[in-house]
């Protein structure tokens, strides 16, 4: 839940997170996007979604910074790090989020509601149940949706379905 006011630095994080997921949508992969933010204000790594371009339905951009962060940064770092992503995170993302020990999530949009859109779609849902990430990472300070980018994602995620068809 948005349960505390965003910083102006936290909304361009997001921005970016959104510009990123809009990369990977003209990239021709599903639209989204994450990044990973010093305690200092930093970005320290950048990463979209490469689940179609690589054929690989784990090549999630939450992972990916979560293996990066765990291989580059100290533990102090990694907790007070920020990830700031397009999408909430799914059960997989969140898990690996909880055991790289990473610190704030700030997320666009929900899963619920990407679950939402996709049933609006008519394209089937995902393999893996969305579920809320304070359900895989009890404790975990978490921030979103945002409701001022909802319009722009739903649109992209239209946009990746029309192009794709429905996904098996």
């Amino acid at each position: 839940m948005l349960n505390a006011q965003l910083s102006d630095a936290d909304m361009r994080c997001a921005e970016r997170a959104v510009e990123l997921a809009g990369e990977a949508l003209r990239a021709g992969d599903e639209p989204f996007g994450s990044l990973l933010v010093s305690a200092q204000g930093m970005i320290l790594r950048e990463a979209r979604n490469l689940v179609c371009t690589q054929e690989d339905d784990t090549r999630h951009p939450e992972l990916e910074l979560a293996r990066w962060a765990a291989g580059h940064l100290s533990a102090v770092e990694r907790s007070s790090a920020v990830v700031y992503t397009s999408g909430e995170h799914c059960p997989m993302c969140a898990a690996a989020h909880g055991w790289a020990g990473l610190g704030r999530i700030v997320y666009a949009h929900a899963g619920a509601q990407l679950a939402q859109w996709l049933t609006e779609l008519d394209v089937a849902p995902p393999p893996v149940r969305p579920l809320p990430i304070q359900e895989i990472v009890p404790g975990a300070d978490v921030q979103g949706p945002i409701p001022a980018f909802a319009d722009r994602l739903r649109a992209m995620h239209r946009a990746f379905h029309a192009q794709t068809g429905p996904r098996p």
